[in-house]
């Protein structure tokens, strides 16, 4: 039975889940892209998004809870100035979880974790990119049908070339 069992505990005693994921954080904010185990990158998203959340009100008060919980001051001063001017528009879902394949060794599910506004490749706003681009023109399976104009302008030479070859 899973009475009172909210979170993943990931097979770790919990100050080295706490630890683990405090660093997976600091990695995610330096790097904007890391490589890690589903059930991580599942953990590490419950773990990250409400520190995302409170660091859109830059005042003490959250820098030192963001502090709380990633314990690297390199960390949070990027975090409140780098990652909350791309992401601070959103309503949640700051991060993505691209499935990979599975790991050789023990055959895990990897996958890639990242913060969704920094990555330019996969862009979540398709239509701002097609208004960009040009349309491309229809193609078309059958044969254009011929105006009247062209019909008549086509079967006059080839009238004459008739008529020449009945005259000789």
């Amino acid at each position: 039975m899973r009475h009172n069992k909210k979170y993943n505990s990931l097979g770790r005693k919990s100050q080295h889940r706490k630890l683990m994921l405090s660093n997976m954080a600091c990695s995610l904010i330096k790097y904007k892209r890391i490589s890690t185990t589903v059930a991580k990158a599942k953990a590490l998203r419950i773990f990250f998004e409400p520190i995302v959340t409170k660091a859109k009100v830059d005042n003490t008060a959250n820098r030192r809870e963001a502090f709380a919980k990633l314990r690297d001051k390199e960390a949070v001063k990027e975090l409140f100035h780098d990652v909350i001017t791309k992401v601070g528009d959103r309503q949640g879902g700051y991060t993505r979880i691209l499935k990979t394949g599975f790991r050789l060794g023990d055959a895990a599910q990897m996958c890639f974790i990242e913060l969704v506004d920094f990555n330019e490749n996969y862009s979540s706003n398709k239509t701002a990119s097609a208004a960009a681009e040009p349309k491309k023109k229809a193609t078309r399976r059958s044969r254009a049908k011929k105006s009247a104009e062209t019909v008549e302008a086509e079967a006059a030479p080839a009238a004459e070339v008739v008529e020449e070859a009945k005259a000789e």
